[in-house]
């Protein structure tokens, strides 16, 4: 059988298998097969030029071989050997890969497997000139093993930029998709944002005009006016005058926990709140907003995964979040601890449990926060319980106080 029709068989079976045994979506199995492919082909061919290569040069310059060949054990040799480098690839690709196959559209996983497929046609063409006989020569004045040498060293330059400009790609473009993630949550973060500032505002208002409020009830109530009692009552409240009970010292963030434990209370979540922002605080009230909000989001995310009125094993806790923010020696602490499910992991994401779309986007941001404010930032997961604690050093002027 010619070489290209055995290889496109070869091709299509490794597919076959690849979608008949993943579990996952369609593109997500055919990228996997292309990226594969594309792995197996590139390092294959890279591990049996260079061995190659290395076995003449030795044969050449420690026999004394002056135009050496391989002869058949010491090709199958390098065979296996490549076929052990194949495996350690797909080994490491393993451990470094798993965030490219979280939670992305099908059409991004379709954006990856072409180029794959590219690289995998590319070093096939390259092997089908191989058996061919088509090789890089060294001008026809050097002698076989110059050849040979060459034309190993070619396949070698062909294939390391394969694997390169494969590799750059998908990690490209999972960066590509971590920042427009982040962009778009950044900015609907800032829609939520004007929300708080417009429903704090119109509390104000209404709070400012309670005296008025208070004379028109006395006279409907005067006047026995029940109805118009209860719909003004319902149109007061409407109006944003219940408060949030949560006083930190920062009218933004009061408005924003306040809407959070709201969530909380409706998903029978227990809410432990102690946050005291000084005046002084170096955050901006934005910033604050941010770390606030991603922190909370993801820990009534993580509340939400676990049954209702399930004990969380080894601490016997149900489901809560503690909330815990104060100035610490200049420096501004915040720390929020949440349940969470014991069969979860986390290590730089999420693990143990399925569609978790766009998991650690929002810690994205907070770290990006913190690294504005020369913060650090300490996540721990043990236990069944989910900390994350910012520390932020205060800015303090030549007067010795603290600035904004």
């Amino acid at each position: 059988m010619p070489y290209i029709f055995s290889m496109i068989l070869y091709h299509l079976f490794f597919i076959g298998l690849v979608l008949l045994l993943f579990q996952a979506e369609f593109w997500k199995k055919n990228f996997s097969a292309f990226l594969l492919m594309a792995v197996m082909a590139s390092v294959q061919g890279f591990s049996e030029s260079f061995l190659s290569c290395f076995a003449l040069f030795l044969l050449h310059t420690v026999k004394k071989i002056p135009e050496p060949s391989l002869s058949e054990w010491e090709s199958g040799l390098i065979v296996y050997a490549s076929f052990a480098m194949v495996i350690l690839a797909v080994s490491w690709m393993s451990k470094h890969l798993a965030p490219v196959f979280d939670g992305k559209p099908g059409k991004w996983y379709a954006l990856l497997a072409f180029p794959m497929l590219a690289v995998t046609v590319v070093a096939d063409v390259a092997n089908w000139g191989a058996a061919n006989g088509i090789m890089v020569r060294s001008g026809g004045n050097m002698g076989l093993y110059y050849d040979q040498i060459f034309s190993h060293m070619g396949f070698c330059l062909l294939t390391a930029l394969s694997m390169f400009a494969a590799g750059g790609y998908v990690f490209g473009m999972e960066r590509v998709y971590l920042e427009q993630r982040k962009s778009s949550q950044y900015h609907a973060q800032i829609a939520v944002y004007k929300m708080l500032e417009e429903q704090h505002s119109q509390s104000e208002r209404l709070r400012h005009d309670m005296k008025n409020h208070i004379i028109t009830l006395s006279g409907l109530c005067q006047n026995k006016e029940w109805e118009k009692i209860t719909g003004y009552l319902q149109k007061m409240q409407s109006s944003g005058l219940e408060s949030g009970g949560d006083i930190t010292g920062n009218k933004a963030v009061d408005a924003l926990l306040y809407q959070k434990r709201k969530r909380a209370e409706q998903e029978g979540i227990r809410w432990e709140c102690d946050v005291q922002i000084p005046k002084t605080c170096s955050v901006h009230e934005f910033g604050l907003c941010v770390l606030f909000g991603n922190l909370l989001d993801n820990a009534l995310e993580a509340c939400g995964r676990i049954q209702h009125g399930k004990p969380i094993s080894c601490s016997g806790q149900s489901r809560f979040i503690n909330i815990q923010a104060k100035t610490v020696k200049n420096c501004f602490l915040l720390e929020v601890k949440n349940s969470m499910d014991p069969k979860e992991s986390y290590e730089g994401r999420f693990s143990g449990q399925k569609n978790l779309q766009g998991n650690g986007i929002g810690l994205l941001n907070v770290r990006d926060v913190a690294d504005q404010y020369d913060g650090a930032v300490d996540i721990e997961a043990r236990n069944g319980v989910f900390v994350v604690s910012i520390l932020i050093p205060q800015k303090v002027n030549a007067a010795g106080g603290c600035h904004t």
